[in-house]
């Protein structure tokens, strides 16, 4: 998908209402231009600029009525300008810079740099995926594998019971993993269904003849299949904060590792039902430590001291109770069951 070309519209720069243009703080070691490099990313270049790089959109005047109009370039240049007092951010390309209206130009996608590094959250675009108990237990499921074997493997076939609707081809062969509970009501969010692989409906029946296509582990019996979800992903998103108030914990880091830094992809307990969106940026917390006052007189006394922001997230794919988030910044290795609120 990343391949697909696209006419380059780029920043239009209309005033569009600056809601938070008032509030916009720029980084006090802000260069008045920069020069755009491979591998550069939008968060990096704004944060060049400002103090919380996620409000770039309200100094860049992104224009809501044309398609991706948020691409730049290696070789562009970014420069602070200042209108009726305000700041700005103007892009040039060679010797021109771009103005109000977009240009058109044809460029391939894939060389437009994009606003987070898409290589730390690209295996989890479309897996794993996170669905409920009914769901998984009502999934069709592998009850045997050609020649009686345990385990399948890429260009075996397998047989599968469950499957009544014979228009469904394409289907994602998944294992339960992870289980997620709300870390204050203990109640379950979402069940994790690891992707095993991927499989093609070859004759129907019951079972089911599949062939599979590929794999990332071997394909056991007990083992469910989803349909497959072709559905194509915009990795430009547009940090903004949440439409409501978010107040969540972090409830796992999908890599496995205890201690969490920037660029790690995390889940969270909060999604769809709260009006969580792709690109909705949230503040992470780390609660402040109560301890006793070694002041006073009453030594049973104590204090708690107040929390600390210690990062700050960007949601990237949203399911119906928890989400996906990567850490864009960790001013501290963040911990599991830290809080994630508001910018």
């Amino acid at each position: 998908m990343y391949k697909k070309k696209i006419l380059g519209l780029i920043f239009s720069f209309l005033v569009c209402g600056l809601v938070y243009a008032d509030a916009v703080k720029l980084n006090p070691d802000h260069p008045d231009k920069y020069v755009v490099v491979k591998g550069d990313t939008l968060w990096d270049i704004s944060g060049r600029f400002l103090q919380d790089a996620w409000q770039w959109p309200e100094i860049w005047h992104i224009n809501s009525q044309i398609a991706n109009p948020h691409l730049i370039y290696p070789g562009d240049t970014i420069n602070l300008v200042y209108v009726d007092g305000k700041p700005r951010l103007v892009v040039s390309r060679g010797s021109k810079t771009v103005k109000l209206t977009p240009q058109g130009r044809i460029i391939p996608l894939d060389q437009a740099i994009t606003t987070i590094p898409i290589d730390a959250i690209r295996q989890f675009l479309k897996e794993p995926q996170v669905v409920s108990k009914d769901v998984l237990d009502k999934a069709p499921y592998v009850v045997a594998n050609k020649g009686g074997r345990l385990i399948a493997a890429s260009l075996d076939s397998i047989y599968v019971r469950g499957i009544k609707d014979g228009t469904v081809r394409k289907y994602t062969i998944v294992r339960t993993g992870n289980v997620y509970k709300d870390p204050v009501t203990k109640k379950v969010l979402g069940y994790e269904a690891l992707f095993i692989g991927n499989a093609k409906l070859y004759r129907t029946g019951d079972p089911s003849t599949l062939k599979v296509l590929r794999t990332s582990r071997e394909i056991r019996i007990g083992d469910r299949l989803l349909p497959s979800n072709e559905k194509s992903f915009d990795a430009n998103f547009i940090p903004r904060p949440p439409s409501g108030d978010i107040n969540g914990q972090i409830l796992a880091v999908l890599d496995g590792v205890t201690n969490i830094g920037s660029n790690q992809v995390i889940v969270i307990n909060k999604g769809a039902r709260e009006g969580l969106k792709p690109g909705n940026v949230l503040d992470v917390y780390q609660k402040g430590q109560t301890i006793p006052d070694r002041v006073t007189k009453d030594h049973n006394d104590t204090v708690t001291l107040p929390d600390e922001k210690a990062g700050t997230v960007m949601v990237f794919r949203v399911f119906d109770k928890i989400s996906y988030a990567l850490v864009v910044k960790a001013r501290r290795d963040l911990r599991l069951l830290d809080y994630i609120r508001n910018p």
